[in-house]
């Protein structure tokens, strides 16, 4: 049985690292690709849904607008000097142009319209080139409700406007919901990679919670957190946040609150009988995963969990499916919520919901479905909300108390997992856990 175990255990770390990781040379080629993808098709119909037929994007170096930043080409790693991208949308016509207000080419989509030798003002030289165009709207990433579309920094606002002709002014406008959905919308092939991405963390979870790690009695929740780590870094990936791993166990109390970086013990001793549970998530290709998963660790004769644990995960899975059946396009995150907790607790569950838009940040752009200490719903300044859009990824994030008699004491089922909002409906990017991790298995 020992061999046949270290057998499971090596073809596991197998699996993470036969994943076809690229090398960073064909990294580059890929993120350039996409983004030419994402200029060509995807932004003059963003466009023209926001109602908006001219963006200007303006940073400057450290200091990037977090949307600028997604459209740099592989190999700027920042902004230069001050970087001004211009796009202009005409309907009409069919065309998009794809500027910069900078003295050089912005990879190859974005074409330089600065030459400083014949200008030497680059304000001036953005100022003709609304002039030439005349639009209808000017979009400026300013924004109250989504931070990922308040890049805009108030130097560059202010110059911006000084510099703008009077009768341009009345046109400026929020271009909070085309950045937005610049952010949250993911092509068919981001699909196709997101889908990568989740398998390579699910391996990399699966493996954590083995025996190739974890030695009952003797490892330690935080040497699993940074055996974590440092498999991404060998795999030569990127974690956007630090992994954890905690225990829940019949001993211990429940704590008071979901997430407590500063009060969550560190460094517990895994034992038989421990429910573990891990939030781990990896960037790769400029996308980004965020899952949550359990394992149980077997105690001295035992060959599977604890019914009653099963049935735990169980309740978490079904209200997964609530959250789920209730994304429907139009609707609202504080909708969707209201929806979902009611039936959950209408079926006698205990549920908590903090779903949040997942891709080219973690904590991305999009609608927000909870968070863990605002139940009741996200305020936001028009009292409704951003709407659920097709063609967008979400971290379905939550958890549900269950009280365990066995246990005399309430756990917590929590869960994550990336999941694809598209054109046919909702379905999990690649599978969600449905049995929980067995150690030794």
């Amino acid at each position: 049985m020992r061999g046949i175990l270290v057998i499971i255990c090596l073809l596991g770390s197998f699996l993470v690292r036969s994943q076809d990781i690229l090398p960073e040379v064909d990294r580059a080629r890929v993120v350039d690709e996409l983004l030419k993808e994402r200029f060509d098709s995807l932004l003059p119909v963003l466009m023209d849904r926001a109602g908006i037929d001219m963006w200007v994007l303006i940073s400057r170096e450290y200091n990037e607008d977090p949307v600028l930043k997604t459209m740099l080409p592989a190999t700027w790693l920042n902004a230069r000097r001050r970087t001004i991208l211009l796009f202009y949308r005409d309907a009409s016509k069919g065309t998009i142009d794809k500027l910069a207000v900078a003295r050089y080419n912005i990879g190859e989509s974005i074409q330089s319209a600065w030459d400083k030798e014949q200008q030497p003002d680059q304000w001036r030289r953005l100022m003709d080139l609304i002039e030439e165009r005349n639009p209808d709207k000017i979009g400026l990433n300013f924004s109250e409700d989504h931070n990922i579309a308040d890049g805009l920094d108030k130097t560059d606002y202010d110059l911006f406007m000084e510099y703008l002709p009077s009768r341009y002014r009345s046109k400026v406008v929020s271009a909070e919901n085309l950045a937005v959905s610049w952010i949250e919308t993911r092509t068919p092939r981001e699909m196709t990679l997101m889908s990568h991405l989740v398998e390579i963390t699910h391996n990399i979870i699966g493996e954590a919670f083995s025996t190739s790690v974890i030695t009952p009695g003797v490892t330690t929740t935080t040497e699993v957190e940074w055996w974590m780590r440092q498999k991404v870094t060998d795999l030569g990936l990127e974690t956007w946040f630090h992994p954890t791993v905690d225990i829940q166990r019949t001993a211990a109390q429940l704590e008071g609150h979901l997430y407590s970086f500063s009060d969550r013990p560190e460094g517990m001793v895994i034992t038989p009988g421990d429910l573990l549970h891990c939030d781990f998530g990896i960037t790769y290709l400029r996308l980004n995963t965020d899952c949550q998963q359990l394992a149980y660790v077997l105690k001295p004769g035992e060959t599977e969990a604890p019914g009653y644990l099963k049935e735990a995960l169980r309740d978490g899975n079904r209200v997964q499916d609530l959250l789920t059946g209730n994304m429907i396009a139009g609707k609202t995150g504080n909708d969707i919520l209201a929806t979902a907790l009611a039936q959950g607790r209408d079926e006698g569950l205990k549920p908590s919901i903090y779903t949040h838009p997942l891709g080219t940040y973690g904590h991305s752009a999009g609608t927000t479905i909870g968070m863990w200490d605002a139940q009741n719903g996200v305020k936001t300044k028009d009292g409704m909300g951003y709407p659920l859009n097709p063609s967008t990824v979400y971290a379905i994030e939550l958890n549900t108390t269950v009280t365990l008699p066995e246990w005399k004491r309430d756990i917590r089922v929590m869960l994550e997992e990336a999941g694809y909002y598209g054109p046919d409906g909702f379905r999990y990017v690649n599978g969600r856990q449905t049995d929980l991790y067995l150690i030794p298995r």
